[in-house]
């Protein structure tokens, strides 16, 4: 059996929408679950409106949604509400990011749906979870960046707040929720009755920051922006060159010692300024000084094979493009095709997936799979043309 029919049976309904619900959806796809996601009438998923986009679909949409059957239903209107409980009777895991209040206006909540559903795993995710505080703030990627402390240890420093480019907090979330989701699974199956799990993106920001949340707790110097630099080893961080920049990353006094006679400066060895971890991190704008001054006067390439030579870690920043240009890519196939009558983008393979061989069909277009799901269900052919949208 291939690891990609190791869910084969999973019936998972994904209500939710933009990153962290539909990450975990189309993990559990990948692995085999059969992925229902439901969509708004017309615009569908907020995600495939963002830009950029490609063939008129964001890329944030595609990069989260393969694999997945999409059927449009108005959750608002009593009978989209019907379908869905309907769909989720013979589902075995519910995936929903409803703002606070919204699953119970709509009768969507983990109550409602268990009723219908007794065996369901219902998965919530939110920004700050549902308690009396946290359902009152709004929440988007950046604004958890914000709340927790993220962006302020982040970027160089003096320069204006920098947002982490990456949606960190959303993506972990999805993987958080993935782990909740299938240890739910097991325990559904030992106790016989539905569960809710959840996951919210402060939990994982914190999480992503738990070095940095004890030193804070343990109330040594505040944390700072450092920039490139790392705030537990030095020198670890980039360097401009003549041409370009290397980072350099030593973690150990042998590797400093080599650095330093790597680049004809044994002195700094001996510098009592730099003797230490401890003496180079205190004096870490002195040392990055001496060795820029150094680095500056050789090429990228020139420093990487010295430093290479001498098992000094070290790398160039490439820019995303040259990234993925690289024969590591191809290598360790990250990238995969979709097997697809019309193909799109290549999609990323999940990092437990080392062949590439889970990756599943592109993502849908919008209501492509109506009514094949609803048939599937059991509804009429009268009853899924009044659920359908008018053609536009």
């Amino acid at each position: 059996m291939s690891p990609a029919d190791d869910l084969a049976g999973l019936r998972v309904l994904d209500l939710s929408s933009v990153i962290a619900g539909p990450l975990a959806a189309m993990t559990l796809a990948d692995l085999g679950a059969d992925v229902v996601k439901v969509e708004r009438p017309g615009t569908g998923d907020d995600a495939r409106n963002l830009h950029p986009q490609f063939e008129g679909t964001g890329t944030v949409f595609l990069a989260f949604n393969r694999g997945k059957r999409s059927v449009e239903l108005d959750l608002a209107s009593p009978a989209g509400r019907e379908a869905v409980l309907r769909l989720a009777e013979s589902a075995d895991v519910l995936i929903e990011n409803f703002g606070p209040g919204v699953s119970d206006r709509l009768g969507l909540d983990f109550v409602s749906v268990s009723a219908r559903s007794p065996r369901i795993v219902y998965a919530s995710v939110s920004a700050f979870g549902d308690g009396e505080t946290g359902r009152r703030l709004p929440g988007y990627d950046s604004l958890i960046q914000a709340f927790s402390g993220m962006i302020s240890i982040n970027g160089h420093p003096g320069a204006p707040p920098t947002r982490v480019a990456p949606s960190a907090n959303d993506i972990s979330t999805g993987m958080w929720l993935v782990i909740s989701i299938l240890l739910a699974l097991g325990r559904r199956d030992r106790v016989g009755e539905a569960q809710h799990v959840k996951a919210a993106l402060i939990d994982s920001a914190l999480e992503l920051m738990a070095q940095q949340v004890l030193a804070t707790i343990a109330g040594g110097e505040p944390v700072q922006p450092l920039g490139s630099g790392s705030p537990s080893t030095m020198p670890n961080g980039a360097f401009r060159t003549s041409d370009g920049w290397v980072v350099v990353a030593t973690a150990n006094e042998i590797q400093w010692q080599r650095l330093c006679g790597a680049i004809d400066a044994p002195e700094l060895a001996e510098d009592p300024r730099f003797r230490t971890l401890g003496d180079r991190l205190a004096a870490r704008a002195a040392l990055e000084d001496e060795l820029g001054r150094r680095f500056a006067a050789q090429t990228t390439a020139t420093w990487i094979d010295r430093l290479r030579a001498a098992r000094v870690p070290v790398g160039p920043i490439n820019d995303l493009a040259e990234a993925l240009a690289h024969p590591l890519i191809a290598e360790r196939r990250l990238l995969v095709p979709v097997d697809d009558e019309s193909p799109g983008l290549p999609q990323l393979r999940l990092p437990i997936d080392p062949d590439g061989s889970f990756v599943g069909a592109a993502p849908p277009r919008l209501g492509e799979h109506t009514g094949e799901v609803l048939r599937e269900a059991g509804f009429d052919e009268e009853m899924i043309r009044s659920l359908q949208p008018p053609a536009q």
